[in-house]
């Protein structure tokens, strides 16, 4: 199994406006080491050659995407929080409100499933209506895939 993981954020300004434009030098830089961290798998991208494009989609100009797929729940926590990404994650309020709601979900796939930015938002709406499961939980609540495995919908993407 696989872990995939979603994080959205509100941005406090338009992506192409001069207040989040060190932010916006950021994304290369930030996707790159993600791209070449340990463990990671995929992520979803805007361009395949524009590195500081951010994701269109249906859910609000406001909102930032950040959607990608890690090995394992050890490999996200390392590029997360033992990585140059830390620095930037520590800087989150000069660019992003802050959001009463979970804004972070992870749940596990089979290796080689690749899940969709609905199915993304799905989970984490699961999470905010239920809280953590093995369907949708966060760091502090992981769960461990050996639990995912056994859901009717991961036998169902296994076959």
């Amino acid at each position: 199994m696989h872990l995939a993981q979603l994080n959205i954020a509100h941005l406090r300004a338009p992506v192409d406006s001069a207040e989040l434009a060190e932010f916006v030098a950021l994304l290369e830089p930030i996707n790159a080491l993600a791209d070449r961290s340990p463990g990671f798998v995929w992520r979803l991208k805007e361009s395949e050659t524009d590195p500081t494009a951010t994701l269109t989609h249906a859910y609000g100009d406001h909102l930032l995407v950040n959607f990608s797929v890690w090995e394992d729940l050890d490999a996200l926590w390392n590029y997360v929080y033992r990585s140059g990404h830390l620095e930037v994650l520590r800087r989150r309020r000069e660019w992003f409100r802050r959001l009463a709601e979970p804004s972070t979900v992870m749940w596990w796939v089979p290796d080689g499933v690749i899940p969709t930015l609905a199915e993304a938002m799905a989970r984490l709406e699961r999470l905010k209506a239920e809280g953590p499961g093995p369907e949708a939980f966060t760091f502090r609540d992981a769960y461990p895939s050996s639990e995912a495995a056994s859901l009717p919908a991961a036998a169902d993407a296994r076959k």
